[in-house]
């Protein structure tokens, strides 16, 4: 099993003092199950239901009082009653009897330990669900991060180098390299498997036409339309040839389809965790306030799936440069994909930056905020005089003193002067492969300034 990052959380969570049943959110296929079972081992018993039997679903929804229920569930499973028990409910999305049953998890018997997970959980809530909101705990599963791919190929040794950064100077062709198979391999975890065992990109098609197939199929549950079921089908067969890039709603890829179908179609996507419209905002200070009347910048969560699904995969492991491929928006999207899996925080967003309405084009690829503090991303290949967003940036900003460039060549770090005001900056240049640690170098950054 790939050892994902996501069962340090899972371990916090089981230490916590105030303790929530735990809801698992995330895509289909990416692993939560797998997660799940896994962190089962650490437990005296370990229970596991799935709402789509309906052996198990007419268990859980008994009408017997919440005590019986439990003594069921344990003879279920050939169990007594023994030291931690974890109860992990899986498809929960198939049962809203059972999603409300979880308050009394909570209020009755705090003793258990009660995981659920549903991929298409929040479209259940949009039809009346009594959803026990303040009774449960949130926490996103997303496709695996270049570390977890890493740590997979038994390369965890060059992760570990990069606690400081001036370390990763030899290593840089390497890990420049894991980085660009990581672009095209993607985190889906059992593509992540097949890799590993097979080294072999196109042994993977057949995993990626299965995803693409599933997630099709369940276009009847997200939709309530026979015309939104239509466009997100649409938008699942070719609307990742849109990565990275900004997009209109309306006649979206000339498809026919009005804004507010396709609105709706990416909002019923977007709570299934498959995409994300990222909306840009024109400030350049906290508080950061999307501005949701402008056109959205559309991330996937699988680069692996992008580059299958748009055919690009080929020009990928052809490219010295994977921001010379599809003019940098495939770059784009894996820094949106590393960047949300950062912290596995389920209100993690994106957001960009551009300049107000009437004004010079300006644009900043990402904005992030560490201790309180807003810094601008810009993913550019090229010398630090061509940055001409990031100077407008920081001309318009009060105090923005440092500033971050993803790009492929060696981390360093230049001091600048914005080409308009002539205000002095701190340019960090950040390898691809250094994503995961961005928080803690930018900490490190504003500590020398």
């Amino acid at each position: 099993m790939i050892n994902r990052t996501a069962l340090i959380k899972l371990r916090a969570w089981k230490t916590s003092k105030n303790r929530h049943p735990l809801i698992l959110r995330g895509a289909r296929q990416v692993g939560k199950t797998t997660i799940i079972n896994e962190f089962g081992k650490e437990f005296d018993s370990y229970l596991y239901f799935n709402l789509e039997v309906a052996a198990d679903k007419a268990l859980l929804e008994s009408e017997l009082p919440l005590d019986a229920v439990i003594n069921l569930l344990y003879a279920a499973r050939g169990m007594s009653k023994c030291g931690e028990t974890l109860i992990f409910i899986d498809e929960i999305q198939n049962s809203p009897k059972t999603i409300a049953l979880l308050r009394f998890f909570y209020e009755r018997r705090p003793d258990l330990y009660v995981v659920a997970a549903g991929s298409l959980l929040e479209n259940v809530v949009d039809v009346k669900t009594s959803f026990p909101v303040g009774r449960v705990d949130f926490m996103p599963i997303r496709p695996c991060s270049f570390c977890e791919f890493m740590q997979a190929l038994s390369q965890q040794h060059l992760m570990d180098l990069m606690a400081e950064p001036a370390y990763a100077a030899p290593f840089h062709n390497e890990l420049l390299h894991q980085f660009n198979q990581y672009c095209i391999v993607g985190g889906m975890p059992e593509v992540v498997q097949e890799y590993v065992d097979t080294q072999d990109v196109v042994a993977l098609d057949h995993i990626f036409s299965r995803l693409i197939r599933a997630y099709i199929d369940d276009v009847d549950k997200y939709a309530n339309t026979k015309k939104v079921a239509e466009a997100v089908r649409f938008i699942i067969n070719y609307g990742w040839s849109q990565a990275g890039a900004v997009i209109t709603m309306g006649n979206f890829l000339s498809s026919g389809y009005n804004s507010r179908e396709i609105g709706e179609a990416f909002r019923l996507l977007q709570k299934a965790m498959l995409l994300e419209l990222a909306y840009p905002t024109t400030s350049t200070q906290l508080p950061l306030i999307p501005e949701m009347q402008r056109m959205p910048k559309l991330l996937w969560f699988d680069t692996g799936l992008v580059n299958y699904n748009s055919k690009v995969r080929q020009e990928i492991i052809g490219a010295r440069d994977i921001l010379d491929v599809w003019k940098g928006r495939i770059g784009e999207q894996i820094v949106g994909q590393e960047l949300l899996a950062i912290n596995n925080d389920i209100n993690e967003t994106r957001m960009f930056w551009t300049r107000g309405r009437g004004e010079s084009g300006a644009e900043i690829d990402f904005l992030r905020i560490v201790d309180s503090t807003v810094v601008p991303i810009e993913v550019k290949a090229g010398h630090n005089s061509h940055l001409r967003s990031l100077h407008s940036f920081v001309d318009l900003s009060d105090d923005c003193r440092l500033a971050v460039r993803v790009w492929s060549g060696q981390y360093q770090v230049d001091e600048q002067k914005s080409a308009g005001k002539g205000k002095r900056f701190r340019l960090v240049n950040l390898p691809f492969y250094m994503l995961w640690n961005i928080d803690n170098i930018i900490r490190q950054e504003f500590s020398r300034l």
